[in-house]
């Protein structure tokens, strides 16, 4: 996500450091490489406009080319700059005062709708809500269905409908009806979409949009397609009125030029973004910490939300004992992977992490996420008493271990190889400098 912003982003802060100081001409030669940056990004030209001079009303001044670090002054503003255009601050969900609150999942044919609605059921469900969702797509085959499949997997209600309501306002209104009589206090609405925007699409949003009177539209929109997205959710917003934007499969988008413009092109606020395929893989969308990822300082707040959401804290808490202890078993060594996976994918989490000094690289690490399932099912083809004392493992029980894993007994050797040198840096440490530290520290390590 923004990996080509960021990088060249990064070339041109760089060589702004190597100028002894700053003066109106390198000036002007660095904000033609971020304004080139921006429209490689598929930026919007009129939202580069507008960052390319508030960046320079700033960075022009006499404070910032005098200054002791102007290098640092330009990142800064540029910082500023970024988090302005995309919006200053996260925009959060609105709620009815009178429950259940209706909200609207509209955007064309194949953004995602449907699984972004289940997406977001679920983290109202995290988040102290009690979502009901319900499908009014009645022209799409099968569209129904796939709701119904996306409530049955994440174990959350759907209102399906009654013999005789075919028409998109009786299922909406019937579906509202449903939830204040059951007591949840949110509904989702996944409405039918286009391959395009027509009349017909729009008449029936805005029939559904007076009956419910919802308290947020939400446009769901493919990042990967760029600056159509941008334009959809602009014409979206010019007939329908949408309250922010959720784009899908940002993961995949190394540009980010729709994220960086839908803000400035719509009015309406960027509110959460798809990063995967799990169901867990939405987040709220966050201004500063992305301009922050983007200029290569990363995402920590983030990073420890997710650990904290992901991470049993008395498990980690026994794990840091048993470092310091060098009681580090094998069923540890298999719990801490699986802790791990539920922080989602780790090129993800790596990602957040600062690019500066020895983690500037982090970024480019590709982590086989088939090697962590491979070691879980070797550790789980040990018995209790193998897992608890590696050393009894010998050349029968790695035969044995491998056919139950599926795997062979070379990869046992080296999983037993990698456990081995673990233990023995840990042990080295757990008597010096970073033991004592590691025993006085209050947060867990995992």
């Amino acid at each position: 996500m923004f990996d080509n912003l960021s990088d060249k982003l990064q070339r041109v802060f760089k060589n702004l450091r190597g100028e002894g100081r700053l003066s109106a001409e390198n000036m002007e030669t660095a904000l033609r490489e971020i304004r080139v940056a921006l429209l490689e990004a598929d930026v919007n030209f009129r939202v580069v406009k507008q960052l390319i001079e508030g960046i320079k009303s700033k960075a022009m001044g006499e404070e910032v080319l005098s200054a002791l670090s102007p290098s640092q002054q330009v990142v800064k503003i540029v910082k500023e700059e970024l988090t302005k255009m995309l919006g200053s601050h996260e925009s959060k969900l609105r709620y009815s005062n009178e429950p259940p609150s209706v909200m609207m999942i509209v955007g064309l044919q194949g953004s995602g709708k449907t699984t972004t609605s289940g997406k977001l059921a679920r983290w109202l469900s995290k988040n102290g809500h009690a979502p009901l969702m319900v499908s009014v797509d009645v022209y799409r085959p099968a569209a129904r269905d796939q709701l119904r499949i996306v409530a049955r997997d994440l174990k959350l209600p759907i209102y399906e409908g009654v013999p005789g309501e075919t028409q998109p306002v009786d299922l909406a209104r019937s579906a509202r009806r449903e939830a204040a009589n059951s007591g949840r206090d949110v509904v989702l609405v996944d409405t039918a979409g286009r391959l395009h925007i027509d009349d017909a699409l729009m008449t029936e949003l805005r029939q559904l949009k007076e009956l419910l009177s919802p308290v947020e539209i939400l446009f769901v929109a493919d990042a990967m397609t760029g600056q159509d997205a941008v334009q959809s959710a602009e014409d979206f917003h010019k007939q329908l009125g949408i309250t922010g934007v959720i784009l899908t499969k940002m993961d995949g988008d190394a540009r980010g030029g729709a994220a960086l413009s839908i803000r400035s092109v719509t009015g309406q606020p960027l509110k959460f973004v798809g990063i995967g395929e799990k169901s867990d893989a939405l987040e709220p969308f966050h201004p500063d910490r992305v301009a922050s990822r983007i200029l290569g300082m990363g995402d920590i707040l983030s990073f420890i939300e997710k650990a904290e959401e992901a991470i049993d804290r008395k498990q980690a808490v026994e794990m840091q004992r048993k470092l310091i202890e060098n009681e580090f078993t094998l069923e540890d060594f298999r719990d801490q992977l699986k802790q791990l996976r539920k922080l989602g994918p780790l090129e993800s989490m790596l990602s957040m992490m600062p690019q500066v000094g020895v983690m500037k690289d982090l970024k480019n690490v590709k982590v086989d996420e088939k090697e962590i399932t491979r070691v879980v099912a070797i550790i789980d083809s040990m018995t209790p008493r193998e897992r608890d004392n590696h050393m009894i493992i010998n050349g029968t029980r790695r035969r044995r271990i491998a056919k139950g894993s599926g795997t062979s007994v070379q990869d046992v050797n080296q999983l037993l190889k990698q456990y081995t040198q673990a233990r023995k840096m840990m042990k080295s440490f757990s008597g010096g400098f970073l033991g004592k530290k590691l025993g006085k520290m209050k947060l867990p390590l995992f």
